[in-house]
């Protein structure tokens, strides 16, 4: 499991006014941290280190130490709010972490071995990833940064499942705790695509079947 810190301040400037001076010094984030027994608490995180951190995937699926005035918090991040078109997170959202109690989360899937997979090397087909990330349930010392799916030996015709998914000791899937019929495909294979002589045909005319003007 990969180990992230971020230093923060209790951000005591609050409202729409006060974030939008936060955003134009361009210097740190604001975001909240919430959950367990204690009240919600408004921070400011430093922008560099936080923007560092939001390029690992794994951020996503790990656990935080959030130090603010010099008191650590374990937490995990559940949103972010990103500007509508500048490359910019306008709030972070974080939730404390209870050892001592389940939490549940969505954390990437890793497809391995897809350049050697039987059903497309050997067989021809297509490989479609139908889920990227699952949710699971465990305590945070078992969070997994991601879980593997092995696509060596899925052939043409086939679909790995949710309940094919090895899984480490301690964690669930929270889909199927509802039954059978959750048991979703994460990854297929399937024969390729071909377009029919009709739709072939018809790709140079227009709907009134006359030749398209591509000037």
């Amino acid at each position: 499991m990969s180990h992230y810190t971020l230093t923060a301040n209790v951000r005591k400037e609050l409202g729409k006014g006060a974030s939008r001076r936060l955003r134009r010094k361009n210097e740190q984030v604001a975001a909240i941290i919430y959950g367990g027994t204690a009240a919600p608490q408004p921070i400011t995180i430093d922008k560099p280190a936080f923007y560092k951190a939001i390029e690992d995937e794994a951020f996503f699926s790990s656990i935080i130490d959030i130090n603010v005035d010099g008191k650590s918090e374990q937490v995990i991040i559940r949103d972010l709010q990103r500007h509508p078109y500048k490359a910019l997170v306008t709030h972070a959202d974080f939730m404390r972490v209870d050892a001592t109690h389940e939490l549940t989360m969505n954390v990437p899937l890793h497809f391995l071995n897809e350049e050697s997979c039987k059903g497309v090397k050997d067989e021809g087909g297509v490989l479609h990833v139908l889920n990227n990330d699952v949710q699971i349930s465990c305590l945070p010392s078992k969070l997994p940064e991601y879980l593997e799916v092995d696509v060596a030996d899925l052939g043409l015709g086939e679909t790995i499942h949710l309940s094919d998914i090895k899984l480490p000791e301690g964690v669930t899937l929270v889909e199927l705790s509802h039954g059978e019929e959750h048991d979703a495909g994460v990854v297929s294979v399937t024969h390729p695509t071909v377009a029919s002589d009709d739709e072939v045909a018809g790709e140079g005319v227009d709907e009134d079947g006359e030749p398209k003007d591509d000037a």
